[in-house]
């Protein structure tokens, strides 16, 4: 399925768990250390690099970028670690992320609070994922270098709904699907 970003709250309620999807238009980068800084701007009442109304960050630390390419390999990390700053974000209007690994309870709860969604892109696929990012520019935080905030310009980008609006969890629906064949 084709989702063109920003994304819209049309959009969203749209996207179902296990959907297979590719993002056309704008993605920003952060990870951790980024995650915490703009934390740091909500709370203080500062102004973002970006703007966050429908907007989806991928959590990647790309690696440099080969001669005459926007990026180099772009597999997503571990998306636990954005947990503790996700609600604040999507508080502020976030609507999408895209990781790796399930989310906490709060997160859970806060995507279907905010009508957002998570999704997960496959790791090890990194340099498939790189070869639909067409741009690549750091827009804050250059001191951390690959975990830097980048502003991307992406077609085709694929992921799974793993999150959506509904409370639908892919991971736990899987399980049970697994348990179920399990005991038979």
């Amino acid at each position: 399925m084709r989702v063109d970003l920003p994304l819209e709250e049309e959009t969203i309620r749209k996207l179902k768990v296990g959907d297979n999807v590719e993002f056309y238009g704008t993605i920003y980068t952060a990870r951790d250390v980024a995650h915490s800084r703009l934390v740091d701007l909500i709370e203080k009442g500062e102004k973002l690099p970006m703007e966050l109304q429908g907007q989806v960050i991928f959590y990647v630390g790309p690696a440099p970028a080969k001669p005459g390419e926007p990026i180099g390999s772009a597999g997503p990390t571990t998306s636990y670690r954005m947990d503790g700053f996700a609600p604040i974000l999507l508080d502020n209007g976030l609507k999408g992320m895209i990781g790796k690994g399930p989310r906490s309870k709060d997160v859970k709860d806060s995507i279907v609070k905010n009508k957002a969604v998570y999704c997960s892109a496959v790791g090890g696929a990194g340099a498939l994922i790189a070869s639909s990012i067409k741009s690549a520019e750091v827009i804050a935080y250059p001191d951390l270098g690959t975990e830097a905030v980048r502003k991307l310009k992406v077609e085709g980008l694929p992921a799974i709904v793993v999150n959506d609006m509904y409370g639908n969890d892919l991971y736990e629906q899987g399980r049970k699907e697994y348990e179920i064949k399990a005991m038979f």
